[in-house]
């Protein structure tokens, strides 16, 4: 479940796997403000491949407790070799996501009200983040052509 910050993908996430009884995974576990998608990927891939194996893949999020990444640090994550896995967050859908069996993109038509949910969340402290995310969404999305290769696209309200 892709899509650009504060489209509510999270919330649709969440919803979805408590109705199929998923296991939710987030993005947001591994990115950073000055990482949002490279570094972190292969962290994730490793888990997943764990899993495809049979085994328990397991990471450790990104503690942002003290206000700023901790890459690694936070708390560790399980995930079971079973059941449904719904991955989501800014750029799990990319094209390099070999291991997809649907892609949805949640999208909001508003920039300005994505920021505004965005911060109104995460505080106003992280505006200017939050700005800068979204300028690097806009070309990430363009390149990967994410929104076009979804399955599905829902877009949310408010």
């Amino acid at each position: 479940m892709d899509g650009p910050s504060g489209a509510g993908k999270s919330t649709f996430a969440k919803q979805l796997a408590q109705e199929l009884n998923a296991q939710l995974i987030s993005t947001d576990h591994f990115a950073t403000w000055d990482d949002p998608t490279t570094k972190w990927w292969p962290r994730l891939q490793q888990a997943l491949t764990e899993v495809q194996h049979g085994r328990e893949g397991r990471y450790r999020k990104t503690d942002w407790s003290q206000g700023f990444p901790c890459i690694g640090e936070g708390d560790e994550v399980v995930i079971a070799p079973q059941g449904t896995i719904i991955l989501e967050g800014f750029s799990s859908a990319r094209k390099a996501n070999t291991r997809l069996s649907l892609a949805i993109f949640v999208d909001h038509e508003s920039e300005q009200e994505r920021l505004e949910r965005a911060v109104k969340r995460d505080g106003e402290h992280q505006r200017q983040h939050f700005i800068r995310w979204q300028q690097y969404e806009r070309g990430w999305f363009a390149v990967d052509e994410t929104k076009a290769r979804a399955d599905y696209v829902v877009t949310s309200s408010n």
